[in-house]
Parts: structure tokens; C-alpha cells; sequence
């Protein structure tokens, strides 16, 4: 007679290997999160490299240098393009400073009406303010450049990892596919193929969507007539990437920018269109374009999206939704895991089951 295992013994496992695997990844975010990027990176570029290996004839090597040279193009492009227009945005630092100061003057007498405070006592204040942030001036400053340096060097071995994990592609898939049982190979390729579609489709689809919130933003922009649009646009797209959060900073951005530029007036319009955009963009754009290709519902991807900043950051807000999708596939297909899925997934009708169909891009 089979005795299974008990509830509660079924439950400390779960916890346990949960407590380790969180516990793994705030140690090893060193290694853990660049790779994780680089994973997402390759199986993104994985048909664009299969195109040049079978139609163009390359060597995977060949192929590997060329998708990973076109992906530092686009990423440096985009780069290059926000620092060719904040150094327009530097010439008018005069300006912004008389803009300052003619605010500042208002609210200093603003102030004194208001709290009979004078307007030495202001200075006072302001002065001992200042004193006391230019004395840690050196150490934001060492924190700045240390935060610069990590960035690149976090690039860096992004794009190694993405070159040799799109160079060793076809041994990374025999180590995977050995570490289970000859009747499971199918299985392991459908989650694979699963998994490659699902994190392909997710990044096109932010893609699109910043694109898309880029258009909206620097088209209203330019609408309300402020200077900088096309550089607060594609802040506002490129920002809105980052869930929850980088709308707000990028309206408090814009806000700042447009209230040097153009005045109390104009920012009360810039707070009006960013309102609406998002609005757009979280009833319409996101769920269509995003939504569409990772089916997660709302309370799972928003404590992903809390967990995630809790064990590594902004960095972890990234990579938490892909992350739970590649989870939610694989707990679709293991018997003993699928409740966890169904957790994860979109309250719907169960669609009939398909016939398994390998794609042969990952096989190759």
C-alpha cells in the first residue's frame, strides 16, 4: 500500500525550498540577475541568430558576435539619443536658474504672509541647508560614480553572458533535457518552446508599449507647446517601463522640467496629459499589448512586483513578471505543481488541451 505524503509535510517542503531559493538569490545577485537578463536577452534573439545560421549560412559563432553587436546598438542608440537631447537641455541651465530663483522669491513671500516667517530667516534656514548637503557633496558624489561604474560593469556581463549562453545553446538544452527521464523529453522541449515564446513575446510587447506611450507623450507635448518634448516624451516611454513606479517619476521629471521652462501653467497641463496617457496605457495598451502575452493575474504580478524590489531593486521589478511566467509554465506542465499555477494565472474557462508541437528553433 502507497502511503502519501502528508499535508503538512507537503507544505514544509514548499516553505523550505521557497526560504532557499530567496535566500539563494540575495546572495548570488551578482551573478544571478546579469544572467537572468542575458537569459531573457537570448531567448529574444534566439530566432534573429537561427535566421542568420540557416538562411545566411553563418557559423553559430559568426551569428552569436552579430545579434549580440546588434543588440549594443540599439541599446547605445537609445542612450545616445536621451544624452543628445539632455545636452540641449544643459545649454538652457541659465534660464532654469532665473526660473529658480524668480519661484523661489514667490514662495519666500508667499511664506511670509502666510507663516510670518521674514525672509531672513528663510535665507537662514536655506543657507544651513545648503551647508550641510555640500559637506556630503563628496560622499554622493563617490556614491555616484561607484553606482556609474557597477552599472557598466553590469552591462558588461550581460552581454557575455548573452553571447555564450546564444553560442552554447544546444549544450545548455542537452544538459536540461538529460536531467530528466527519456518519456519526459517532450514535455521538457514544450516547456522550453513555452517558455522561449512567452519571454520573446513579453519583451516585444514592452517594446511596443514604450514606443507607443513615447508617441503619446511627445505628440501631447508638443500639443501644450512645452520646449523639450520629444526628450520628456521618450522619458515619460522609456520611465513607464518600470511598473508603478516609473510613471511617477517621470511625471515628477517632467514637471520639474516644465515648471523651469514654462511656469506653473504648463505644468498643470503636463500633470493633465501624463494622467490621461497612463490611464490610456493601464486600461488599453497594457493589457492588450502586455497583458495579452503573459497571462498573470493582477495580486500575483503585483507581489512579484514587491518581492522583486524587496531581493534586488529596480532590478528585480524587470525581471518578476517574465520570472513568474517562465514559473507559471512550468508549474503548468508538472502534475504535482499545477495548483500553483492556476494560482498564478488569469481567473478563465480552462481552454481545451493541444497536441504538443516541438519548435524546432530551440532544438537547434
Amino acid at each position: 500500500m502507497i502511503r502519501s505524503t502528508p499535508f503538512y509535510t507537503q507544505l514544509a517542503h514548499v516553505l523550505i525550498s521557497m526560504i532557499c531559493l530567496f535566500y539563494l538569490a540575495i546572495i548570488g545577485q551578482t551573478v544571478m540577475a546579469p544572467l537572468l537578463f542575458a537569459l531573457l536577452f537570448s531567448m529574444l534573439l534566439l530566432p534573429f541568430a537561427n535566421f542568420l545560421e540557416r538562411k545566411l549560412k553563418m557559423s553559430r559563432s559568426l551569428s552569436s558576435v552579430v545579434v549580440l553587436l546588434t543588440l549594443i546598438i540599439i541599446i547605445s542608440g537609445i542612450v545616445l539619443l536621451l544624452l543628445s537631447q539632455l545636452s540641449a537641455l544643459t545649454s538652457d541651465l541659465p534660464a532654469f536658474k532665473q526660473q529658480l530663483l524668480i519661484a523661489t522669491t514667490e514662495i519666500q513671500d508667499w511664506v511670509s504672509r502666510t507663516f510670518h516667517i521674514n525672509n531672513t530667516e528663510q535665507i537662514s534656514y536655506i543657507n544651513s541647508a545648503a551647508t550641510e548637503a555640500l559637506s556630503k557633496g563628496t560622499t554622493i558624489v563617490g556614491h555616484t560614480l561607484l553606482s556609474v561604474s557597477s552599472l557598466m560593469l553590469f552591462l558588461v556581463f550581460i552581454f557575455l553572458y548573452t553571447f555564450f549562453i546564444l553560442l552554447h545553446r544546444r549544450l545548455l538544452l542537452k544538459f536540461i533535457i538529460s536531467l530528466f527521464k527519456d518519456e519526459h523529453t517532450i514535455i521538457v522541449y514544450d516547456v522550453v518552446n513555452q517558455i522561449q515564446y512567452i519571454v520573446k513575446k513579453y519583451i516585444t510587447g514592452l517594446f511596443l508599449q514604450m514606443v507607443i506611450v513615447s508617441i503619446l507623450a511627445c505628440t501631447a507635448f508638443e500639443i501644450i507647446g512645452i520646449k523639450y518634448a520629444f526628450l520628456l516624451g521618450l522619458i515619460t516611454g522609456i520611465f513607464n517601463i518600470i511598473p508603478y513606479i516609473g510613471i511617477f517619476t517621470a511625471l515628477l521629471l517632467s514637471t520639474l522640467i516644465t515648471f523651469a521652462t514654462m511656469g506653473a501653467t504648463g505644468v498643470l497641463f503636463v500633470l493633465i496629459a501624463i494622467v490621461v496617457i497612463h490611464l490610456v496605457d493601464a486600461n488599453y495598451i497594457m493589457p492588450k499589448i502586455v497583458g495579452s502575452k503573459v497571462k498573470i493575474n493582477t495580486l500575483a504580478a503585483l507581489l512579484g512586483l514587491v518581492v522583486g524590489e524587496l531581493v534586488w531593486g529596480i532590478e528585480g521589478m524587470f525581471l518578476s513578471i517574465p520570472v513568474i511566467a517562465i514559473f507559471k509554465v512550468i508549474f503548468d506542465r508538472v502534475e504535482n505543481l499545477k495548483p500553483w499555477g492556476l494560482v498564478l494565472g488569469e481567473d478563465e474557462d480552462p481552454s481545451p488541451k493541444t497536441n504538443v508541437i516541438v519548435d524546432d528553433e530551440i532544438a537547434n
